[in-house]
């Protein structure tokens, strides 16, 4: 869970009228979202029981994990592994080592080699994506060139350094190509797109999708 109090009382050792965090759950499946989303519940209304007060809660959005498709993602390795490597020149090489050393990393620089795929059953990295809601509705064929500084850290200024100029620049042409070709491979062949769809209805025999966000507008908490 992570939060941030947005409203606490105006003044010391005066009981508010009104008080709001903002809250995210997370997990790496919605099931376990779902789960810690009910506990935030009784929380809530718990703490209010204590208090004397009345709670409201409110779930603006959400997000499902990825439905990976393997018999898809086999055809995206097949086409990342015919391009064959980001190649990166020795300034390109220089600059991440740069990156690693202010960030504290091993200066290991760059590596453009491509990833063996993923067994079925093993989960995709970790992240937030709204693309996991779609592979929930149509077959979604997913994958991610990752352009920055190895070991540095990911969510933070030096994935912006060098994602934000000619290394990021690469990975960007990079998935266009693989996404251009797999396209082209899904329109000409009738057999490969019924395969990938018929593992999807398989993954999602029973399933009902239910969005997080709630009918209607959006709600967008109060200033």
């Amino acid at each position: 869970m992570h939060y941030t109090v947005q409203r606490a009382g105006d003044v010391p050792n005066v009981v508010p009228d009104y008080a709001r965090i903002w809250m995210w759950v997370r997990d790496s499946k919605s099931a376990g979202a779902d789960a810690v989303l009910e506990r935030v519940k009784q929380i809530a209304q718990g703490a209010a029981q204590i208090a004397g007060v009345e709670s409201k809660l409110t779930v603006q959005a959400g997000d499902y994990e990825i439905l990976v498709n393997y018999t898809g993602a086999k055809l995206l390795h097949q086409n990342m592994t015919a391009l064959g490597p980001i190649q990166y020149t020795q300034q390109e090489v220089d600059f991440a080592k740069a990156i690693q050393r202010a960030a504290g990393t091993p200066e290991n620089g760059l590596n453009g080699a491509l990833r063996p795929l993923d067994p079925p059953g093993l989960p995709p990295d970790g992240g937030s994506t709204d693309v996991g809601d779609v592979s929930w509705l149509v077959p979604t064929l997913h994958f991610s060139v990752t352009t920055g500084a190895k070991d540095a850290p990911w969510h933070a200024w030096p994935t912006v350094a060098t994602s934000g100029m000619s290394i990021g620049h690469k990975g960007m042409v990079h998935a266009a190509k693989i996404m251009a070709t797999t396209a082209i491979d899904l329109f000409n062949d009738a057999k490969k797109r019924a395969e990938i769809r018929a593992e999807f209805a398989e993954q999602t025999k029973g399933f009902v999708y239910k969005p997080y966000i709630p009918d209607g507008p959006p709600p967008i908490p109060p200033q």
